[in-house]
């Protein structure tokens, strides 16, 4: 028997019994099933065809296995941009990266036609300090051009041992090619920042949503408050450039302000398990204060499910620009020796029941990307040695006390705290929703 004959016909049979375990499938005896059937073999017939070709043609002698799961990861990419076969070492990547620690350059990207798209830079990371911004498109890695090159290959190749440096070509909308050399770091995500930008105006940074973000924006809300000596008037939820994260994240973190019954979020596919929906838990830890949220087209995901369950609810303007619209579920799926699959399986749909994908979210009232700063004004974020992680502790010559040290350490942490504030009173986002909230504060009394 012929290579191409037992390969034929083992994977006829293998399937053939898995078809047949179906019975509903099987037995019914309608025309278009059978069709449907025979439709199924002459697709499968036409593969092992290719993949005998392959064996005997081919100028190398390509293992069995790996032409497997070329096949498989062909078959997985073509069905959309997030799904993907995992080999053991991406899955690996895969659940670090879940954990909010891993090794690399810090952005979200998806695959766009020849290129990689950046979704956002993630907060304080190698990428985001190189200037990377959302909507860029990485045409080269190294001397790597990046067309033909799968997703997985080109986060592999950004990927890598902290220090060390990986250089990449973007394109930019309106700009030529330029080149950026950024070095790798342990990427460990602080998910939540949060600033009394004035008196009864709070600022809360989300950079991405973990199993944590929703108790640490929780604990920042409270430390504004106690900064504040009382409850706050108004508050700002910046989640531009936001990528998403875990969704019980962001359920929890809507859930914080959102005081009605309904729904946060639902989401429907094919099978049942894959259409749930996510109940609102009523208990507003604002008690209704004014809400912005802003979002730009680097808010993905998790974000535009918060963005649009505040919006739904009528509790928060959105302001900014329209997200990214991912607005699809992928679940993992754990393969024998280390290997995964993570496929779509459902999309999101906000609580009025619009959908996410492709579309986003639209803000109540748009803003262009304009800057307030003078482009000639000295930098605010003066960093020094000390504000560095990891920097060599200043030795003691004056023999400070403990209490001594630790005042001096929280004046300077005072110092950075206020040229943030600084920086966000000329970030035009910020300016606007503070403005904004003032007038409604005034209308409210």
């Amino acid at each position: 028997m012929t290579f191409f004959n037992f390969l034929k016909n083992s994977l006829f049979l293998v399937l053939f019994a898995t078809i047949s375990s179906l019975s509903f499938y099987v037995n019914a005896e309608t025309s278009a099933e059978k069709e449907r059937l025979e439709a199924f073999f002459k697709d499968l017939e036409a593969f092992t065809v290719v993949f005998s070709d392959i064996k005997q043609l081919y100028v190398d002698d390509v293992d069995n296995e790996e032409l497997f799961n070329n096949a498989i990861k062909g078959m997985v990419s073509g069905l959309d941009p997030h799904s993907v076969y995992l080999e053991p070492k991406e899955q690996k990547e895969l659940m670090e990266s879940a954990s909010g620690k891993f090794g690399g350059l810090g952005i979200v990207i998806s695959k766009k036609d020849d290129g990689i798209q950046v979704i956002s830079p993630i907060d304080d990371t190698p990428a985001y300090k190189a200037g990377i911004q959302a909507g860029d498109l990485i045409i080269k890695i190294g001397d790597k051009p990046v067309r033909g090159m799968t997703l997985e290959d080109g986060v592999d190749l950004m990927r890598g041992e902290p220090d060390t440096q990986v250089q990449i070509t973007v394109l930019r909308e309106n700009q030529k090619p330029f080149v950026v050399d950024i070095t790798r770091e342990i990427i460990t995500i602080v998910s939540v920042k949060g600033h009394l930008l004035e008196e009864n105006i709070g600022y809360v940074r989300v950079s991405s949503f973990q199993g944590p973000t929703a108790a640490l924006l929780k604990e920042t809300v409270a430390k504004l408050v106690k900064e504040n000596g009382g409850y706050l008037e108004s508050l700002i939820l910046d989640l531009r450039n936001n990528p998403g994260g875990v969704l019980n994240g962001a359920v929890d973190v809507s859930n914080l302000f959102i005081d009605d019954a309904g729904l946060v979020v639902y989401t429907e596919g094919r099978i049942p398990s894959s259409n749930l929906k996510f109940k609102t838990k009523p208990g507003d830890i604002l008690l209704g204060s004014p809400m912005v949220v802003l979002i730009n087209e680097g808010s993905a995901s998790a974000s535009e499910i918060v963005a649009g369950a505040l919006q739904d609810h009528k509790r928060a303007i959105v302001m900014g620009g329209t997200s990214f619209g991912k607005g699809s579920v992928q679940t993992i799926v754990e393969l024998d020796k280390g290997y995964g699959l993570k496929v779509t399986t459902a999309r999101y749909y906000t609580p009025s029941g619009r959908s996410i994908q492709a579309k986003g979210i639209v803000p109540d009232i748009e803003l262009k990307n304009i800057s307030l700063e003078n482009e000639k004004e000295e930098s605010i974020v003066d960093i020094k040695e000390n504000d560095l992680n990891g920097h060599l502790k200043q030795e003691n010559p004056n023999n400070m006390s403990e209490d001594e040290i630790i005042d001096a350490q929280e004046k300077n942490q005072a110092s950075l705290d206020e040229k943030a504030i600084k920086k966000l009173k000329k970030d035009y986002f910020v300016h606007e929703a503070t403005n904004l909230l003032k007038a409604l504060t005034v209308l409210g009394k």
